[in-house]
């Protein structure tokens, strides 16, 4: 089973493309539970959150967030990220044949802008970080309370499918 962690502030509608990819997970068995770390977001983010059946948490210690988690593994987002057809069945298989951490592969159709690869530092959640929870635990407690800061100690493997990162989303 897999528990996803989702940090955002104000990103109603990118949070709502994301939950709605992950209703696939969640039918096919695979997406126990969703976690959705809120920095006060003023906008219908907690609404968004509610309605999908999220845990929505405004104040968190990243490490107890992990352990609470329902599933043996973590996947972390960013909101308006979507897992392109094929996500499900990766991850299985990388759960069951792997213990080290991975992450999805860039879509091909969505590459970034030339001039946002020469001068914008990429996001390590760009293409999501799944790992182990007892490790993101492990993780947790070295790094704080963002996310960001567990997925960018990682090193991964990528899986063999594809993201469509949360800036990608935006413009769709």
């Amino acid at each position: 089973m897999l528990s996803v962690v989702i940090e955002t502030t104000n990103h109603e509608a990118e949070l709502a493309h994301t939950l709605s990819t992950l209703v696939v997970g969640a039918v096919e068995g695979l997406v126990s539970d969703v976690i959705v770390l809120d920095h006060g977001s003023d906008d219908g983010t907690e609404r968004v959150a509610d309605a999908a059946g999220c845990h929505h948490l405004r104040s968190w210690d990243l490490a107890e967030v992990m352990r609470q988690a329902r599933g043996d593994w973590i996947l972390v987002l960013e909101p308006g990220a979507r897992p392109l057809s094929g996500w499900v069945e990766a991850i299985f298989e990388h759960m069951a044949l792997e213990t080290r951490p991975a992450r999805f592969s860039r879509s091909r159709r969505h590459r970034r802008p030339l001039r946002q690869v020469l001068f914008q530092r990429r996001c390590p959640l760009e293409v999501g970080v799944l790992m182990p929870r007892q490790l993101a635990v492990e993780k947790a407690q070295a790094c704080g309370k963002s996310p960001l800061a567990l997925a960018r100690r990682q090193m991964t493997r990528k899986l063999s499918c594809e993201i469509i990162p949360a800036w990608a989303s935006v413009r769709v």
